[in-house]
């Protein structure tokens, strides 16, 4: 049996135009899914920005809406305080002494509860409302990611 090694060593099977052709194919879906990829992470990085933009102003905001809130807590306080001083002048017993220090008391610690409670609920809403946005983008940020 003879062996042609004419055929073995033969470039005629390979077709040079068929391979640019197939390298072009890949070059250029290689391009377009660059481009796309570019396009979408140039879109995620926008509205990053503006998310974080959001989110500082949201925060600033929700700042000072806690510290006025503070600021109303000192100044109900401060009258609280300066209303019991006053009342406290005009005290002709003991026993009127101790009603008068026992109500004070007693209204202190439910102001404080209920302050607490109101600086509670705005802290909770301000530290919702800050991270809804972040939250909200890093989802759609991830969902334009995924493979379809």
């Amino acid at each position: 049996m003879a062996y042609r090694t004419d055929d073995v060593f033969s470039f005629s099977a390979f077709d040079p135009s068929k391979f640019t052709e197939g390298f072009r194919e890949f070059a250029e879906k290689g391009a377009a899914q660059s481009r796309d990829a570019y396009a979408k992470m140039k879109t995620a990085a926008e509205e990053a920005a503006k998310t974080v933009e959001s989110t500082v102003q949201t925060a600033q905001a929700g700042s000072v809406e806690l510290g006025l809130k503070a600021i109303d807590a000192l100044r109900t306080n401060a009258d609280q305080s300066l209303s019991h001083m006053e009342a406290l002048l005009g005290v002709r017993s003991v026993s009127e002494l101790i009603e008068l220090q026992t109500s004070f008391f007693r209204r202190q610690a439910e102001t404080t509860v209920e302050q607490a409670k109101a600086m509670q609920d705005i802290t909770r809403k301000i530290a919702e409302d800050v991270t809804k946005p972040g939250k909200e983008a890093a989802e759609k940020a991830m969902a334009s990611f995924k493979v379809s």
